[in-house]
């Protein structure tokens, strides 16, 4: 699986559809702590957090269970990292799907990842 960096650039293009949801999941589970094996292509769970480790591994986009859960874990000051740090607007209101919603979703909770591991978001 060829996982993109985790930078501004792939924030937007998860955001503007231009990546498969199969990547932005992998992108939020690598995140947690997640590995991939590219030999057995399954996900290994156990370096994640024991929160998200459990009967399956989670997908953020196709489950509404794991869009919720990752939404909840993210920290009240970062609820609007999409709005305040890029300029998000949204969706409009005739574009909104689930998948957009939970897309939006991982694209904020990965935009916290990257601040944390950036210190700021001047590093593209």
């Amino acid at each position: 699986m060829n996982i993109p960096s985790l930078n501004k650039e792939t924030i937007h293009a998860i955001l503007n559809n231009e990546l498969s949801d199969d990547i932005v999941n992998a992108l939020v589970l690598q995140s947690l702590g997640f590995c991939y094996d590219e030999v057995s292509q399954t996900w290994d769970p156990s370096g994640a957090d024991p929160t998200w480790q459990g009967e399956r591994i989670p997908h953020f986009i196709e489950n509404r269970p794991d869009s919720v859960k990752l939404t909840r874990s993210i920290a009240p000051e970062n609820k609007q990292l999409l709005k305040e740090a890029l300029g998000f607007q949204g969706y409009k209101i005739n574009e909104l799907t689930p998948q957009k919603t939970r897309r939006a979703t991982a694209a904020n909770w990965l935009l916290g990842v990257l601040i944390v591991q950036e210190g700021s978001l001047t590093s593209e």
